[in-house]
């Protein structure tokens, strides 16, 4: 009686480390992902609209609309999915007091940096970037307190998981049900117009409380490992849905406001399923595990990526030439990786100056490297 027992602990427990493993993962694709929403183009407002509907247009709004945009929903699942046990371990204190130094400081530090570095670098007219223009702007952009950042644009990310964190030591006690309608709720919130700054995108608070649910019943591995039929289904339809609507939607009047964010909304969640599928499975097999290796400096890569796009992007743009140009392609599918390598190389330097700075900055994730 004892050996299914043994086999079925030793399958619980190959299930928990596959599952810490895809978590990893998915961080690892889903900011390399981010780095996509923000790469450089070159080109600003009108210039850079009009080249919507070119093969290169087409292609960037490809890689940022039908992939990367699952990064931010997939992330708050995997917050949400593992505040609980953290809860639980630490007490609420404790666990508020941690969040507070690997997610606002480090938001605060990188913003700090951003404005001396991008500004002060605009200001000496290096390059084209935004400038101080009040002491509001300047304590915004430090905090996004009410409105998102201007250099640092995903900081939003880090300032809105933070209430959600901050509200998690009250989620955690709730039922199913009231979990169900803060979900519900927060997902009808992001499809309104933003009234109330208290969360500048309200899906997190949808997604993470989505993320604690599948956690409570034990569902991520059975989510992750369903037929792939049923994972890319919805991927697949809405894709088409969302091409037709990118291509000829306002032409036949259905481009509005409402309808797009609502089928941006659907398109993301289907998308970051089909990613939590790919880090699943990518778990199991040696190419994940030489990805895994990566996952340290991923929090250092989301934090520092767009002062490197900022400064670097328009030096690697004089050779290539901006959106439009033969050589652009290259360049923009080439940014993540590149991305990465100059924050493997910040990351060396850190932990060789000052291990506790590059501590602070990393979120405690370069300690873990030492």
């Amino acid at each position: 009686m004892s050996a299914p027992v043994f086999q079925e602990s030793q399958s619980f427990a190959d299930t928990r480390v596959r599952t810490s493993r895809a978590i990893g993962l998915a961080r690892v694709l889903c900011i390399l992902g981010i780095v996509y929403v923000h790469a450089w183009t070159g080109l600003y407002g009108p210039a850079l609209t009009a080249l919507d509907h070119t093969p290169q247009g087409l292609l960037r709004w490809g890689l940022i609309e039908l992939l990367a945009r699952s990064s931010v929903p997939l992330l708050s699942l995997v917050s949400g999915w593992l505040v609980g046990p953290s809860l639980a371990r630490r007490g609420a204190r404790a666990f508020l007091a941690g969040k507070a130094r690997t997610v606002v400081v480090p938001m605060l530090a990188w913003n700090a940096i951003a404005i001396v570095v991008v500004s002060g670098a605009a200001y000496l007219g290096l390059l084209y970037a935004p400038q101080p223009t009040s002491w509001g702007w300047l304590a915004n952009e430090l905090t996004g307190l009410a409105h998102p950042n201007e250099i640092n644009v995903q900081m939003p990310f880090l300032r809105d998981l933070f209430v959600c964190l901050l509200a998690a030591p009250l989620l955690v006690r709730q039922g199913d049900r009231t979990l169900a309608v803060v979900a519900v709720a927060a997902l009808a919130w992001s499809l309104a117009p933003p009234v109330f700054p208290l969360l500048q995108r309200p899906s997190i608070l949808g997604f993470f409380v989505l993320g604690m649910l599948v956690r409570r019943h034990d569902a991520a591995a059975r989510i992750a490992g369903a037929p792939l039929v049923l994972i890319l289904a919805p991927y697949l339809a809405l894709s088409g849905v969302k091409i037709w609507l990118e291509l000829y939607g306002e032409a036949q009047g259905l481009a509005s406001p409402l309808l797009m964010a609502a089928v941006d909304l659907a398109m993301r969640g289907a998308t970051a399923l089909c990613f939590w599928a790919l880090a699943w499975r990518l778990a199991a097999t040696r190419a994940g595990g030489v990805l895994l290796r990566l996952e340290p400096a991923m929090f250092l890569l989301f934090c520092c990526h767009l002062i490197l796009i900022w400064c670097a992007g328009p030096a690697i743009g004089r050779l290539t030439g901006p959106l439009g140009a033969p050589a652009y392609p290259l360049f923009l599918l080439a940014q993540p990786l590149l991305a990465l390598g100059a924050t493997l190389l910040l990351g060396r330097l850190l932990v060789a100056i000052s291990p506790p700075l590059a501590q602070w900055l990393s979120g405690g994730r370069l300690a873990l490297q030492r």
